[in-house]
């Protein structure tokens, strides 16, 4: 015990000797070496002959097939340049559905009996072929079938990741198994953007686009995260093993000061951050946005938007070069969406919109969006999908570690809903109403200060409780978990977008083919639906009480636990749609539902075998010791007798009892866990399992949170050995 408190003195000893950062002034523009560490077109227009340039530009840009024909001097180009700078291994980069990416290394090494080429070949590129056994399949496949393949995606263009000996050069790719299915999170993303293009351009032609030859899902995402020295991080097996504080008492202070966000950023903080985005800018990620949030030690990235396959690449990207830049400057990244029970939690804002191939964005209001159908086309397609399948994006956000966030007055609740502000609600009304709409005025604020300038109002203010709001040109996704996957979110909203533009389509179409006038048609189709979804459609506080009862009354769910909202893959209306677009084969969705209900029951699993050895190891030894203290000054003070007074051992009496009455409390918890968890294992249907982790045996992980929280109180510090919150997150 006391080896392990002195540990934890000695850190904070060395964490404040070594909080110091040297001053570097070695700034390099990030312009000159913007994606120098990227395949990009740049260095494909070099490279390549002129013709195979145009087809791999082609293939990007246009969305056309990959012609085979050019794959070798593709592969041969890109060998050499990754050469050029140092690296010797190529590996197909991809996104299986554990959360994370993957990667396996393979040499540029051929060998014959005399000699030893560095070749790379136009097939090695196309396809590799990795072990697809360990990888989540949700019985899709069985363990001892264990070929798949991944399949370079040319979208996204191939990077170095830099090493300690070389770099990688890494080929974004997809990942299917050996009879077709998508073992991955890309596959279906990239399907869900084929199928919106093709939807939008229907639309685009009734409005008389001809020109337009694809329609791009584009996507920007905010990045949040925690950081803190590592050397707490080693000292807290929870945080270490589950990616949370299983326990930890809230300190004084924590943020309900409001003093940290936007604050000035600490200089430690700072290096790391300026180190991660020059790393980011080799990788041609445009790092745009760095600041401090909510919590003590959080913060946010955010790059500037890209199309939706290129922007989930990146946000990998991003999340692997700052635990990487962290480590190597002394901190522990943090990604769980709950690292620190009582503070503010991370998630990553996704900000979706479509464009179509002239540059032109399809949820751009105009000067006068009451008279922009088209506009309002698309706002409508948006709010039909959202409103049909809130279930399906409630799914698309499900995980054990954003439960912990969600709805806890700091992020959305679990009921999906739609923000669009007062100029665009009122446009909506109008139009359900049939009367004409004046909704546009000059917005402009006017601080009547002669040196500063009047400026424009957006259309709509920002609702940050809103978990789907529209933010100017963008709808914002905000309950995405910081440590998830953007992919599964973008792919659903995508593919019940697409569904809602197709129905439009035809309802409009057919109307028009009835002799209907083409405004007036489009008008009629659109104030069907508009009244159809305006149940999803709120402007007020999501956090509230009365929202959730008013939400009720509207009939929109509210899934508070993610092993109920995975239901939804599972919902025939959800299932149909998806299969509809051809986004998702039947088997697909299956395996996704097994993969999420498995993933969440033993995300679980671990995190009370981790609290059960936190208990057992740390806290009931750290009580025991400090009873032992008390115990032995009781003695003390009865063996002196008389020469005390009759209430000398009062204070110690009275601690003693705390200790006593918090530890039975822990271990009645402790009892009840075990009985809870054999009652659990006893299930072999893992829906209901996974339904009986989210209605009991999280709960009772809360319940023995508490007083393991009031004994750290307790305990004198000197006792106690795991580091606490207001070290954690004040001291770096």
């Amino acid at each position: 015990m006391s080896g392990t408190t002195l540990i934890r003195k000695e850190v904070l000893l060395k964490i404040a000797a070594n909080s110091k950062v040297e001053i570097m002034n070695n700034f390099e523009s990030p312009s000159k070496t913007f994606g120098s560490n990227t395949f990009d077109d740049k260095v494909m227009r070099e490279m390549l002959p002129k013709d195979v340039y145009n087809k791999l530009r082609d293939t990007i840009k246009k969305g056309q097939k990959l012609d085979l024909s050019i794959a070798n001097a593709v592969a041969h180009a890109m060998k050499e340049w990754a050469m050029s700078k140092g690296v010797s291994h190529y590996t197909h980069w991809f996104q299986p559905q554990t959360g994370s990416t993957a990667e396996k290394h393979d040499a540029f090494l051929e060998y014959d009996e005399n000699s030893v080429i560095e070749r790379f070949r136009g097939s090695q590129l196309v396809q590799g072929e990795p072990d697809a056994s360990s990888f989540p399949s949700g019985g899709a496949r069985t363990t001892f079938e264990a070929r798949g393949y991944t399949m370079w995606d040319p979208s996204s263009p191939a990077f170095i990741m830099e090493g300690p000996r070389g770099g990688i050069l890494c080929i974004p790719s997809v990942f299917i198994s050996y009879t077709g299915e998508a073992l991955d999170k890309k596959t279906p993303l990239l399907r869900s953007m084929d199928t919106i293009s093709k939807s939008a351009l229907k639309i685009l032609k009734l409005f008389g686009n001809n020109t337009a030859t694809r329609v791009l899902t584009t996507i920007g995402t905010e990045q949040e995260y925690f950081l803190i020295d590592k050397a707490f991080y080693a000292l807290r097996p929870d945080l270490m093993i589950t990616g949370r504080t299983l326990i930890g008492a809230k300190p004084p202070k924590g943020q309900q000061m409001e003093d940290h966000y936007f604050g000035s950023i600490k200089e430690r903080v700072l290096d790391f951050m300026q180190d991660a985005e020059a790393e980011l800018y080799k990788l041609g990620v445009p790092a745009k946005t760095r600041h401090n949030e909510v919590a003590p030690h959080q913060y946010e990235i955010a790059p500037i938007f890209a199309e939706a396959n290129v922007g989930a690449d990146r946000n990998h990207i991003i999340m692997e070069v700052l635990k990487k830049t962290a480590n190597r400057h002394g901190l522990a990244l943090l990604l769980h969406e709950k690292p620190f029970a009582g503070v503010n939690g991370s998630g990553k804002h996704n900000n979706w919109s479509i464009a179509d191939s002239e540059g032109n964005n399809l949820l751009d209001p105009g000067d006068t969006p009451e008279e922009n159908l088209q506009f309002l086309v698309f706002l409508t397609a948006v709010l039909r999908a959202v409103y049909k399948h809130s279930s399906l994006l409630r799914m698309s956000i499900a995980s054990s570690s954003n439960d912990h966030r969600l709805g806890a007055n700091e992020a959305p609740p679990a009921i999906i809903s739609v923000f669009l502000g007062e100029q665009l609600s009122k446009i909506l009304n109008d139009i359900k109403e049939g009367k004409p709409s004046n909704a546009t005025k000059q917005f402009i604020i006017d601080l009547g200060i002669d040196k500063l300038p009047s400026i424009m109002r957006d259309y709509t203010d920002r609702n940050r409780t809103s978990p789907f709001a529209f933010t100017g040109q963008k709808f914002e996704f905000r309950a995405i978990g910081s440590s998830a996957s953007v992919s599964m979110a973008n792919t659903v909203l995508s593919a019940a977008v697409a569904d809602s533009l197709d129905l439009l389509h035809d309802e409009i179409n057919d109307k028009v083919k009835g002799g209907m006038e083409f405004n007036a048609a489009v008008l009629q189709v659109i104030k069907k639906h508009i009244i159809e979804t305006e149940p999803i459609r709120f402007e007020g506080n999501n956090y509230s009480e009365e929202w959730a009862k008013e939400a009720e009354k509207r009939g929109l769910p509210n899934i508070k636990r993610s092993a109920y909202a995975f239901d939804a893959l599972k919902d025939k209306n959800n299932v149909e749609m998806l299969t509809r677009q051809g986004v998702f084969k039947p088997s697909e969705i299956e395996g996704r539902y097994n993969i999420k209900v498995e993933q969440y029951i033993t995300s679980l699993e671990i995190e009370v075998e981790t609290l059960n050895n936190l208990l057992k190891t740390h806290i009931i030894p750290c009580v025991i010791s400090f009873k032992s203290q008390l115990l032995e000054n009781i003695r003390n003070v009865k063996e002196l007798g008389t020469t005390l007074p009759k209430d000398s051992a009062e204070p110690e009496m009275s601690i003693l009892k705390k200790l006593n009455e918090n530890l039975q409390l822990v271990i009645a918890g402790l009892s009840k866990l075990e009985s809870s968890l054999a009652k659990a294992s006893a299930l072999n249907d893992h829906s209901k399992k996974a339904k009986f982790f989210a209605d009991n045996i999280v709960d009772i992980m809360d319940e023995i949170r508490k007083p393991c929280d009031a004994l750290e109180m307790i305990v004198p510090d000197d006792l106690w050995t795991l580091p606490k919150y207001e070290e954690m997150l004040f001291i770096m």
